[in-house]
């Protein structure tokens, strides 16, 4: 059945105009400094890195190494605050539009993100996506962080893979996409329109006519 238009915005560097993983695990480890030299324990994942060029991996170690055993309140905590901060002044205006346009016109909103579920539903909910799909990780049994991941890593494929069950369960009659990245081209190509943001012409060029480049510079925030 038509469910009506459906509008899918990735979120580092096209909301937010920079990448946010980062800047949460070191946030939230400059408080906790003595945590650092738990990144020694991330070397065999980033040699494995090198050979088999696996993302979600390397994520998970490194948030499994650095994080793990903290508590979820803990971690709630600094997401609200990390949260607060990035969208007082962290994100582009342009999107900010975007997003408002789309839903003035009545379409659904999906955010679908490879940073994780620590902190991006906080985001998405934030600013009124109707459902977020983000890289899941994994908790203990008594409530401490694990961190390695608990679902494939939502970028490239398997980002393609999850729009494709979306677009099959609800049959939207048109569905827009806005990304900034190549790994962002792979879910593109099931869309009706899509948006590059501050990707260079020559990649645009390249892709199928329905992948416009866009340039997005203004900050913003809510």
């Amino acid at each position: 059945m038509n469910s009506g238009s459906l509008a899918v915005f990735d979120l580092d560097g096209t909301i937010t105009r920079r990448d946010t993983f980062g800047p949460f695990l070191w946030g939230f480890l400059w408080r906790r400094p003595w945590r650092l030299a738990r990144v020694l324990l991330v070397l065999p994942a980033a040699v494995g890195f090198v050979f088999n060029r696996d993302r979600g991996a390397l994520k998970g170690a490194l948030i499994h190494a650095l994080l793990g055993g903290v508590q979820r309140a803990s971690l709630s905590r600094w997401a609200e605050r990390f949260v607060a901060e990035l969208l007082s002044d962290g994100l582009y205006a342009e999107a900010l539009a975007a997003i408002a346009m789309h839903r003035a016109r009545g379409d659904r909103l999906l955010m679908m993100s490879a940073s994780t579920d620590l902190y991006v539903p906080h985001i998405g909910r934030a600013l009124g996506f109707d459902e977020i799909i983000c890289t899941e990780v994994r908790w203990r049994a008594d409530g401490r962080l694990d961190g390695r991941l608990a679902s494939a890593n939502c970028r490239g494929e398997e980002k393609r893979r999850c729009l494709a069950a979306l677009i099959a369960r609800d049959a939207p009659g048109r569905v827009y996409a806005y990304g900034d990245s190549r790994a962002d081209l792979a879910h593109m190509q099931l869309v009706q329109e899509a948006y590059l943001v501050n990707a260079s012409p020559r990649l645009v060029e390249r892709q199928a006519p329905q992948v416009q480049a866009i340039h997005w510079h203004q900050s913003g925030g809510i």
